[in-house]
């Protein structure tokens, strides 16, 4: 399996033309677990709530493409977007082996501010 075949389910990647990419994900379709733990604290596992968990994962693991990978989440739906489908790339498979690895994704969770 090449790079670019990488498997990032259920991640969703779109393109759009050679300059424009997303990766989306449906809320409530993935690592619903985690967030029923902070239910207590109004957290729904909203696409808002992914987002923070996201920007988490960014700032600490991945700061170089702060400001190229941007987040523009709905209440059903994460959307990460960037003008470099590369970096977003980078991002997706970075922020997808951290959400497989429990030890990591707890540690960044414990920090997310979420909605």
């Amino acid at each position: 399996m090449t790079e670019n075949q990488r498997n990032t389910e259920p991640f969703t990647r779109v393109t759009h033309g050679e300059i424009q990419a997303s990766v989306i994900l449906e809320a409530g379709s993935y690592k619903n677990e985690w967030f029923e733990r902070r239910a207590e604290e109004g957290v729904t596992g909203s696409g808002s709530d992914w987002a923070s968990l996201a920007d988490v994962f960014l700032q600490e693991k991945m700061p170089h493409l702060d400001g190229i990978v941007k987040f523009d989440p709905e209440s059903s739906m994460f959307a990460a977007y960037s003008g470099d489908p590369e970096s977003l790339r980078l991002f997706i498979y970075g922020f997808k082996d951290a959400c497989e690895d429990d030890v990591l994704i707890r540690s960044l969770f414990s920090r997310a501010i979420l909605d």
